[in-house]
């Protein structure tokens, strides 16, 4: 059933179920006492949340009251204790990375077929750690996007899945709406322009709404027209995607973390004990040694999608270069300001939305992102760097080129991302009220971002197929941007139907 803009769902106690080698942990909602901020915090989450997430400190934090942000990935999460076996199964099809899509099309193939045997594999300790759980949690309409693209069918498609597994599992979400507001008449075109698209795209409830409107809804934003998308919403996918989890695990699958892959290998003989032959002959190793075996792969490995696709064999383009996006948050005495999504109108010249109003599911309300080149693929701090991961990418043209050609605008988000007051001089074009008093510095997260060797940033979803002997078995997601976590359901049944197509299933 269908909510009005507006209506929340009641965030009652939600079983979620997070699979850790094989086993079964069920956790549930949690509220959090009341905000508060001081500078140790605010030095603490800036510049080492992610190591005190894993050593279990903000927990403390969190149960002390003294932290502002429980606006992370695993916000709202008791964190359940991991244990740790040894993987030794055979799988008839074995789905690289457990985010949202990963788990979702490994879902939606268990339901499929359940006398066939799937795994996941996810070399972290969690479950939809990185870019699944350090994201905005909007469920997009679908504006945006070419029309006819799989961005723009499958988000219209997607956005509609969501809500209705929302609802069917009792996870809570607020189809708060959305507004793209102009604020200088220049942009009032191009606001008409993405009004046709995402009519083109058929995004219900798409109106345009005058500067008296938008103060209607929303009452401090300032703007000279806007475009209201009723149905955009705002959910915790850590959540969703572990709900995903739960469903693949009732359905006979087996998730094994701490499984980084490192290595695949045709097998030359057959697994110990086994009567099968090669019925399985994918070998899949992992840093440790460990391995699996299987069929066929499908690989949902976000930010090391390219170096995945090269270690099975198949092509490196298109390469993945990662942007930080670091967010602020209003301080809680001041989320009033913000009811819903507001977004500006995008500048074609530029390659990303720009600082956007977002509230979250626990009432908080982030304000960003920028986008700024990340020196570590996971490096959700300024600092974070992998040598690694800085020599491809400067050794890579094609980011080169999107360099030269995005001077000045990437070097206006370096500029923005070092002074609050720079920031501020963008938010204050929407809600005037908005003062260096009333932000701080908040979360982070990266995006994979697919780059060609011209510089070009590839807009669209990716998925590739590969030659020889394990490439011919394995499917690749090599480009999932936003909006995927919308469109999770409605891509992991694309994925699937390939899947079947590929492989015979």
């Amino acid at each position: 059933m269908e909510m009005e803009q507006g209506e929340e769902r009641d965030a009652e106690e939600i079983n979620l179920l997070a699979v850790h080698k094989g086993r079964r942990f069920t956790f549930g909602g949690s509220q959090h006492p009341p905000l508060r901020t001081d500078l140790k915090e605010v030095f603490l989450r800036t510049f080492d949340f992610v190591s005190l997430i894993r050593l279990g400190i903000s927990v403390f934090f969190l149960k002390k009251g003294k932290s502002y942000l429980e606006t992370g990935p695993f916000y709202g999460l008791d964190l359940p204790t991991l244990c740790k076996v040894q993987p030794t199964s055979t799988f008839d099809v074995a789905v690289i990375g457990a985010g949202i899509l990963g788990l979702a099309s490994a879902r939606e193939l268990s339901l499929r077929h359940p006398s066939l045997v799937f795994g996941v594999l996810e070399k972290e300790k969690e479950l939809a750690f990185h870019q699944s759980g350090h994201n905005s949690g909007v469920i997009h309409s679908g504006i945006y996007y070419t029309p006819g693209s799989l961005k723009a069918k499958l988000c219209v498609e997607g956005s509609l899945l969501c809500y209705k597994y929302c609802d069917q599992k009792g996870i809570p979400y607020k189809q708060c709406g959305k507004l793209i507001v102009a604020v200088e008449r220049e942009e009032i075109p191009r606001l008409k322009a993405l009004y046709e698209r995402g009519l083109q795209n058929n995004v219900r409830g798409l109106k345009l709404i005058t500067s008296k409107e938008i103060q209607e809804k929303e009452p401090y934003c300032r703007g000279l027209i806007a475009l209201d998308s009723p149905y955009t919403g705002i959910v915790n996918y850590r959540q969703v995607a572990l709900a995903y989890a739960e469903d693949f695990q009732a359905a006979g699958g087996t998730v094994l973390t701490d499984f980084e892959v490192e290595d695949m290998q045709m097998a030359k003989e057959s697994p110990p004990g086994s009567e099968e032959g090669l019925k399985y002959p994918v070998v899949v190793r992992n840093s440790k040694g460990e391995e699996v075996r299987c069929r066929h792969l499908v690989a949902c490995a976000g930010l090391y999608s390219d170096r995945l696709s090269q270690i099975s064999g198949c092509s490196p383009e298109p390469r993945i270069v990662p942007f930080r996006g670091d967010y602020l948050v209003l301080k809680p005495e001041k989320c009033y300001l913000v009811r819903g999504n507001i977004y500006p109108v995008p500048d074609p010249r530029f390659p990303f939305l720009g600082i956007h109003f977002t509230p979250r599911m626990d009432g908080s309300v982030w304000l960003g992102p920028n986008a700024v080149l990340a020196f570590k693929r996971e490096g959700y701090r300024v600092y974070d760097f992998s040598l690694q991961d800085f020599m491809e990418a400067t050794a890579y043209s094609g980011l080169w080129k999107l360099v030269l050609r995005n001077f000045s605008y990437g070097v206006g988000e370096m500029y923005r991302a070092c002074f609050l007051s720079a920031q501020l001089k963008q938010l204050q074009k929407f809600i005037p009220e908005v003062t260096i008093n009333d932000i701080l510095r908040g979360p982070a997260g990266v995006r994979a971002q697919a780059l060609d060797n011209d510089g070009n940033l590839i807009d669209d979803f990716v998925f590739d197929e590969g030659t020889g002997d394990i490439g011919g078995r394995i499917l690749h997601v090599r480009n999932a941007p936003s909006p995927a976590a919308t469109s999770s359901l409605a891509i992991a049944k694309m994925i699937a139907n390939e899947v079947e197509r590929r492989f015979e299933l």
